[in-house]
């Protein structure tokens, strides 16, 4: 009589997650046009740097007592965590600076057919036929909005590298955040990144914005698309599992795009409205007809050790 009340629970969570983690994605995508701006008068390392050490000093003051709860393993988790994502951001934006913005984009999403080829690889994870149908079908979406012709090189293989440690994290935080631990992971994963960036920017000095405007578009950067998107992601990847968190996150190149012709002065084209398309139609294909045949993954099942936790 429990078990369908607990299902119908974990049903509702999901479907939270999965929106909060579609918002997320509306925030990053909102930070294209900023970021492009910002980095004309601040190195990227250096904006990092301080993007994060605020966020990471505003999560600590606002979850101080979930991040000194954590237990020793939680710690040395949330370490590895933000060791991979800050590697991977940094890898992105050092490969960026040697090819197109527009291949770019493009390489750091094959996150999503990484995610569950190395969650097969590594975790014996058992994916879903119409999973691979909506990861084929994201892979094609991101392909028409981002590429205009594609060499491989130095830029593209260093952002194909960062590509890995995304996967790699989407996968991390699917399988060891838990709702009760994700303020704390989240906490140490942004003071992580941010001692990692500042290492990388101290070489050539610290750059700080030089305005309010700049000043401003740091601030909702650090606070919005930082603090609050990187506690949102730890959260709701511990309601599923990680390759349908990383389709989810397909859509973040879509809101880019939404915002750039919105806010940013660019013009609607047609490679735009296929690629969304196609990116939306693997979000059908993930969240209705996965629904039907779902995944069975080793990531649903918490180890015995975490079970007297979930009341």
């Amino acid at each position: 009589m429990t078990a369908r009340p607990a299902a119908r629970s974990s049903a509702r969570s999901a479907r939270l997650a999965t929106l909060l983690l579609m918002g997320v994605t509306a925030v990053w995508g909102s930070t294209f046009f900023l970021i492009r701006d910002l980095v004309v008068h601040v190195p990227s390392a250096d904006f990092l740097a301080v993007r994060f050490a605020i966020a990471a000093v505003v999560m600590f003051a606002v979850f101080r007592r979930q991040t000194l709860a954590l237990s020793r393993a939680d710690l040395l988790t949330g370490i590895g965590l933000g060791v991979l994502y800050g590697a991977a951001q940094l890898l992105q934006t050092t490969g960026l600076e040697h090819t197109d913005a527009s291949v770019s984009g493009f390489v750091t999403g094959t996150y999503v057919v990484l995610t569950p080829v190395f969650g097969a690889l590594i975790f014996r994870d058992r994916i879903a036929p119409s999973t691979w149908v909506a990861v084929g079908l994201a892979t094609a979406g991101l392909a028409v909005l981002s590429l205009r012709g594609l060499a491989v090189g130095y830029g593209e293989a260093l952002t194909l590298a960062s590509a890995a440690l995304y996967a790699l994290h989407i996968i991390g935080l699917g399988r060891f955040s838990r709702a009760h631990t994700a303020t704390g992971l989240a906490t140490v994963q942004a003071f992580v990144i941010a001692l990692m960036c500042s290492v990388a920017a101290v070489p050539d000095g610290l750059t700080l914005p030089s305005d309010g405007g700049q000043w401003a578009s740091l601030l909702y950067m650090a606070l919005v698309a930082g603090a609050v998107a990187l506690w949102a992601q730890t959260w709701a990847q511990s309601h599923l599992p990680a390759t349908r968190a990383a389709i989810v996150m397909t859509l973040e190149p879509v809101f880019a795009a939404f915002f750039a012709v919105l806010a940013g002065g660019e013009r609607l084209t047609a490679r735009m409205l296929g690629g969304g398309a196609l990116v939306l139609t693997a979000m059908y294909v993930v969240e209705l007809l996965g629904r039907r045949t779902p995944e069975t993954t080793a990531e649903q099942d918490p180890p015995a050790e975490l079970l007297h936790h979930e009341v």
